[in-house]
């Protein structure tokens, strides 16, 4: 049930993304209570209702990636309360939905900056969503607080044209954004510059990182293995969109072949599979 809730609150906002009309500041009805836990000695990661949210304190301030839905930026800030003293300083967006950047605006108006990559502020506006970060990088962006480091970085397209990863050195963990989730199928974004044809080679270049623990866009906290296990399933679904949608965009989802791949699908999927069928046809 709770896998369900939240595929239809991603198709929801991948509807409203296509359209070009966010409503990333509106919180869905079925609204859930945040949960959080430690992943590593000094990070831990909030979940439930949107994306997972990274928070790492120290003794300058509090950083943390992503901050979901407008509607849990207080209970984003009451749990970080629960773990330190320290105000946020800092969020790092990693693209552009509404899930992820929602609490933006109020993060920004309690003082804490935001950087997000370039061209995913430049989708934000596109999409006149509100919680425009000031700060945004191309290719890498460095974030030193407290004697911690924190590194963005941009290795090209995948879920949109404007995917960042968040690695945290010290504490061996990735935070990988919608290039990764361990929720069920992905969406592929192509009014946002997605790209199913570049995403696994994308995710292959993170694997150059020294991490054990991954934090997904979505979903529960997975290892090494399953991101690497995971462009091996981008790829292996490359294949098999090409092949349905070989016999037609309309009822591509019909003909997929879903076995051996522990997902099936679903409504945000399939917005995204008529985008994707235009981009392997080219």
């Amino acid at each position: 049930m709770v896998f369900r809730k939240e595929l239809a609150i991603r198709a929801a906002l991948a509807a409203a993304g296509a359209a070009g009309l966010w409503i990333s500041w509106s919180q869905p009805p079925a609204r859930q209570p945040l949960t959080m836990e430690k992943v590593s000695a000094n990070l831990w990661v909030i979940a439930g209702n949107g994306g997972n949210v990274a928070v790492m304190p120290t003794s300058e301030g509090v950083a943390i990636v992503d901050d979901k839905f407008a509607l849990d930026a207080p209970e984003i800030v009451a749990k970080v309360k629960t773990i330190s003293d320290k105000p946020i300083r800092y969020v790092l967006n990693t693209h552009q939905h509404g899930d992820h950047t929602g609490g933006n605006e109020a993060m920004l108006a309690s003082g804490a900056e935001v950087i997000i990559q370039k061209q995913a502020r430049a989708n934000m506006v596109a999409g006149k969503q509100p919680g425009l970060p000031r700060l945004t990088f191309n290719d890498e962006e460095q974030l030193f607080l407290g004697g911690k480091e924190i590194d963005a970085k941009h290795f090209g397209r995948g879920h949109t044209n404007g995917d960042a990863m968040v690695y945290f050195p010290t504490e061996r963990v990735l935070h990988t954004g919608d290039l990764y989730v361990s929720s069920g199928a992905p969406f592929c974004d192509t009014a946002n510059g997605g790209s199913i044809k570049e995403w696994d080679a994308t995710v292959k270049k993170a694997l150059a990182l020294d991490f054990d623990t991954v934090i997904p866009g979505h979903g529960a906290v997975m290892k090494r293995a399953d991101l690497e296990k995971w462009v091996t399933t981008l790829a292996t679904l490359r294949t098999r969109i090409q092949a349905a949608c070989a016999g037609g965009v309309e009822d591509a989802g019909k003909r997929m072949d879903w076995s051996g791949l522990a997902m099936n699908g679903g409504a945000l999927f399939d917005r995204g599979l008529p985008g994707m069928c235009r981009e392997l046809s080219r």
